[in-house]
């Protein structure tokens, strides 16, 4: 077996030593993300192509984005890393998406699918702009290939006169399977047995852009990807290229290969699963449906993660996935609304960002009940930066319209749901992934913009939390203290229940929330007694973006420490 350890030395490989490479590191991916958790799938499928490009292009001198970027383990281990490997998406080690301030063999980071080809181009051009002489790559899958952002980069490239290789890995796959009319046409391109005779017809679509297009090859044949990526390598000092190939997701690991969306994602070993709140929204959401013809569910390239899976097998004419398009996913469901429909588009946290100009002009400025499900909110973990949820209230407060519901537990979840049929106005539903606690049954109904108090206080101190972990959080933090103090479920973060706020005695206000301070639930409530001479402290993120690690650690590290909230409490008393 060769260390994995080859940045210098893989060009003098042959290609039966390569071939030999390409198990060692599949053996390592494995063995590592079985422990660690991960991107399994993804990565296993590229290993091949990732040793021909290391093997034919000359790293870190030459550039390669990856898109997404969850597919870069390989790379990884290629350039330097091996040695660390075994840290991958632990606190303090290596991320598990390229990262610059890592490696030089990082050229961009990513974390979101759609950004290769632009920031490609952007780095390509500064080349040029700069005298200098290198190769650009943009690696993106067939799954991110969907987004707009590919067409808006695509647009810009004869206006910039640069050349790059765009390498477009078809599996078929996103998190998902890829969905739409672009897939489809990539079918084509794949499947048609008299592909040569008609390649010219079907490239032109690329041509028009200023690409010459290559395709369709074996990215697993790391013998043929290499004879392929030197032919390209000579091209690219005169045009841009498209090489179109096909891998298997899950390649090498039999488990993977026969499920692939399944293993996209990989938890680490002993890693604690509680009920999740995805599985609330796709049951409650079945139900409510069974009742109510107008439900409609939307999803972007995650159906199964999300909880909606069930949904769109019993309701496939009431349901869509439209890929990795965040932006018309939104503005899909807001015209969804004007014709009486009451659609709920389903959606992780970081990926909402996206759809930013889409809710404020499309969903809240016309006032439509679109329901959005904002799932893996607060801190998620592992992935890092690019995937932590903490952002979200602050975005979203200073929304006109908005109204924003963060559930303390999940049976309260399945109550705002079922108000949110009759609700008629945009309505967010924040909530992380993992239900771990149930705080009792509280009232038979939810009143928009109305709190609840969970617990009554003998002091001067009242603490208002937002959702089940800075509920959770604010008692645990309350026992270690010693005090008996008023906790405040505020299960609305817009509209704030003014009446309750009017009404509370207490001068010492604690806020916790699972998001950044700044704009944040916090902010709200200091704004609301700016001129009340109440006192108040908030609890949240500071600011800084949140690296990879585990979930309470780092909520510890970052701002919502029990201890210190504790401290707080006792220094009121």
């Amino acid at each position: 077996m060769f260390e994995c350890d080859l940045p210098d030395n893989i060009k003098e490989l042959s290609v039966a030593q390569l071939k030999e490479l390409c198990e060692t590191l599949r053996e390592k991916i494995i063995t590592t993300v079985t422990t660690n958790g991960g991107h399994l799938s993804s990565n296993l499928g590229i290993v091949e192509t990732t040793v021909a490009l290391h093997h034919v292009f000359d790293f870190p001198e030459d550039k390669i984005v990856f898109d997404v970027g969850h597919q870069c383990y390989a790379h990884k281990l290629l350039s330097g890393r091996e040695k660390d490997f075994s840290t991958i998406r632990k606190r303090g080690g290596l991320s598990g998406f390229p990262k610059r301030e890592e490696s030089k063999y990082d050229s961009y980071n990513t974390g979101h699918a759609g950004t290769s080809i632009s920031a490609a181009l952007g780095i390509a051009k500064a080349r040029d702009l700069k005298g200098e002489n290198f190769n650009v790559i943009a690696l993106i899958g067939d799954g991110s290939f969907n987004n707009g952002l590919v067409y808006e980069a695509f647009n810009s490239l004869k206006p910039l006169n640069t050349n790059i290789l765009v390498i477009l890995n078809d599996n078929g796959m996103s998190i998902s399977p890829t969905v739409g009319s672009m897939h489809e046409y990539l079918e084509i391109l794949s499947n048609d047995s008299q592909h040569n005779l008609k390649l010219k017809k079907h490239a032109n679509i690329f041509e028009r852009f200023g690409f010459s297009y290559n395709g369709v090859y074996d990215g697993n044949d790391v013998e043929a990807m290499i004879v392929k990526l030197k032919e390209i390598k000579d091209k690219l000092k005169t045009q841009s290229v498209i090489l179109h190939i096909y891998t298997k997701k899950g390649k090498g690991y039999s488990f993977c290969e026969e499920n692939p969306e399944g293993t996209h994602g990989v938890s680490a070993t002993g890693a604690r699963q509680g009920e999740e709140y995805s599985h609330i929204l796709g049951q409650t959401l079945t139900e409510l449906a069974e009742k109510d013809s107008r439900i409609f569910a939307v999803t972007a390239a995650m159906t199964p993660s999300l909880g909606l899976a069930h949904f769109f097998e019993k309701y496939p004419d009431r349901s869509i996935d439209v890929g990795i398009c965040e932006e018309h996913a939104t503005i899909l469901c807001a015209a969804l609304a004007t014709q009486g429909i009451k659609p709920y588009y389903a959606v992780y946290s970081t990926f909402l960002q996206r759809s930013y100009d889409e809710i404020i002009v499309d969903i809240c400025s016309q006032n439509l009940p679109v329901t959005i499900c904002i799932d893996r909110a607060g801190i998620s973990g592992a992935d890092g930066e690019t995937h932590q949820g903490v952002f979200d209230l602050s975005f979203l407060s200073c929304i006109p319209n908005l109204t924003i519901a963060v559930p303390k537990d999940g049976d309260e979840f399945k109550k705002i749901l079922e108000m949110s049929v009759r609700y008629e106005h945009p309505l967010v539903i924040r909530y992380p992934k993992d239900c771990r606690q149930s705080f009792g049954s509280g009232e038979a109904d939810i009143e928009v913009g109305k709190w609840e108090i969970l617990q009554d206080g003998d002091g001067d101190i009242a603490i208002l939390a937002c959702g089940e972990r800075a509920l959770s959080i604010a008692f645990r933090a309350v026992k270690l203290s010693g005090n008996k103090v008023k906790i405040v479920n505020a299960r609305f973060v817009k509209p704030l229940d003014s009446e309750l706020l009017d009404n509370l005695d207490e001068c010492n206000i604690i806020t916790i929330e699972d998001n950044m301070l700044t704009g944040g639930f916090g902010s709200l409530v200091c704004s609301y007694f700016s001129e009340s001479g109440k006192i108040v402290k908030s609890f949240g993120y500071i600011d800084s973006f949140v690296p990879h690690g585990g979930i309470g650690g780092l909520m510890d590290d970052y701002g919502l420490n029990v201890n210190d909230i504790a401290d707080y409490i006792k220094k009121c008393v």
